[in-house]
């Protein structure tokens, strides 16, 4: 059974609610079905886990270092294979 790729995006739209448990029982067992079959989704879902945890790691006091132009087309690769 080929995998269905046109529920990637209502899978981008809701993982973060996802991530944190904000969901109904349903939904993430949809989520979870749709993942599990999905090695864009399981790669975007893993990058947005590691931003959550990075995001909870900052301290407001120090400034971060600017993003270099080979992160942001690194990130723009990952996000355009991940829609397909």
């Amino acid at each position: 059974m080929a995998h269905d790729h046109t529920k990637c995006g209502d899978v981008f739209a809701m993982l973060s609610e996802y991530l944190d448990v904000e969901l109904p029982p349903e939904a993430c067992t949809e989520i979870h079905q749709h993942v599990e079959g999905c090695a864009p989704c399981v790669e975007f879902a893993e990058s947005l886990k590691r931003t959550v945890e990075l995001c909870k790691e900052y301290e407001p006091d120090t400034m971060p270092e600017p993003v270099s132009a080979a992160a942001k087309a690194e990130l723009m690769a990952a996000w355009r294979k991940a829609r397909g």
